[in-house]
């Protein structure tokens, strides 16, 4: 039986895709998520028929509020920048995140890994590690990665990109299997307890279905930058629907639901297509939370880059950066253009990306886990979000 603790009443819960009546309790000293029932006392918190949620999990971020984690000035000012950026998630309900670095060149990734393992951030959401796209993609697919940094993965391994010593901040890569050696590649990173993506991509269904044999486990941005479907190939994407057998397990897929990425009813589709596989995620670059108008490029992008509202450019060109949305949206647009309800929407940026990463301490409101949750409305605009139990944000009229 806890000291003391906090009992969270009249409220309903995000649960396994479902809206749930129920009361939680969170430990006041560990911050943690107790048994649901047989407590007496304690402080006792009204929430009037609102909605509880696990807080977000950000898979795939670039940045955001003017900084990109590609912007490394050296290691003091470049920390300091991703801890204000995890300050800023947790006005967008997000309390842990993955920080994308996308193609860059052997010393910056060599640079800029140290300062992305894994750490709490005091008053921030937690950085959980960092997620390589890159660089080992196919040049007829590399949107708006820089070409010229790809990798063969016959000739040049990891640990040359990234650096040995920088291989436990990696958790997740990007990487497109028909390259030579990519088989071996996704399975030495397995190996290391990191999470490979498909993506950036000419893979062909069969090609696709090799790579889940070797421990593949998730696409990337689907539809985006891969093959397309056709009547008689199902590309990288007809990987959804491929059910899970004891060579090839189901694969989770990312989708980006800005409504520039994919059309919203093939947003739809693909969610529908297994909600439970199903993670959103923002792909936001710095430019994400600034006005409108024309700003620099970067270590990946050496040109001007054009932001109007969600929609982010290479100027003179219609090639499509990255998305300047949050998770938020996201599920606001998922709740839209699908017809399903909020639980099952927050679904997709909790619990599925908690599966996903094998995250046994966020993602989920269950027993055990950090009472890191957020308050939502009906619409599923964030209200509220919480660490530890603790309240770090409240919107303001």
């Amino acid at each position: 039986m806890p000291g003391m603790f906090t009992l969270y009443l009249n409220c309903r819960q995000c649960r396994n895709g479902e809206l749930v009546d129920d009361q939680m309790v969170v430990d006041d000293d560990t911050g943690r998520i107790l048994y649901r029932t047989g407590y007496i006392g304690g402080e006792l918190v009204d929430l009037e028929e609102g909605i509880i949620a696990p807080a977000f999990l950000e898979l795939q971020t670039n940045g955001v509020n003017g900084f990109h984690f590609t912007h490394f000035e050296g290691k003091q000012m470049y920390e300091a920048k991703v801890e204000e950026t995890a300050r800023y998630y947790l006005t967008k309900g997000v309390t842990g995140f993955w920080a994308t670095v996308p193609t860059v060149g052997k010393e910056e990734f060599q640079n800029i890994l140290p300062s992305l393992a894994p750490r709490s951030v005091h008053n921030g959401a937690s950085l959980l590690g960092a997620h390589c796209e890159g660089p080992y993609l196919h040049p007829n697919k590399k949107g708006a990665h820089d070409a010229s940094h790809f990798q063969d993965p016959s000739k040049t391994s990891p640990m040359e990109v990234y650096g040995q010593s920088n291989m436990s901040s990696i958790k997740y890569v990007t990487l497109a299997p028909e390259l030579p050696n990519s088989n071996a590649l996704i399975k030495d990173l397995v190996r290391q307890d990191i999470r490979v993506s498909l993506g950036h991509s000419t893979a062909t269904y069969a090609q696709g279905l090799e790579a889940l044999s070797s421990g593949a486990t998730s696409l990337t941005h689907t539809l985006n930058c891969m093959s397309p479907i056709t009547a008689r190939e199902p590309g990288l994407a007809g990987l959804i629907n491929v059910g899970a057998t004891k060579r090839t397990p189901e694969p989770y897929y990312t989708i980006i639901p800005d409504g520039h990425h994919v059309h919203p009813n093939n947003v739809a589709m693909l969610y529908r297509a297994n909600p439970d596989k199903c993670i959103l995620i923002s792909d936001s670059i710095e430019l994400a939370g600034l006005p409108d108008g024309t700003y620099p490029g970067h270590a990946q992008i050496p040109h001007n880059q054009i932001k109007r509202g969600n929609l982010a450019t290479i100027e003179g060109t219609d090639t499509l950066i990255g998305s300047c949305m949050s998770l938020q949206d996201g599920i606001q647009n998922l709740m839209k253009w699908t017809g399903c309800d909020v639980a099952q929407a927050v679904k997709c940026v909790t619990e599925n990306v908690a599966d996903f990463m094998g995250e046994k301490d966020r993602g989920k409101l269950e027993e055990g886990r950090r009472a890191d949750f957020v308050v939502l409305s009906e619409e599923g605009e964030v209200l509220s979000t919480w660490v530890g139990g603790v309240k770090m944000w409240e919107k303001r009229d």
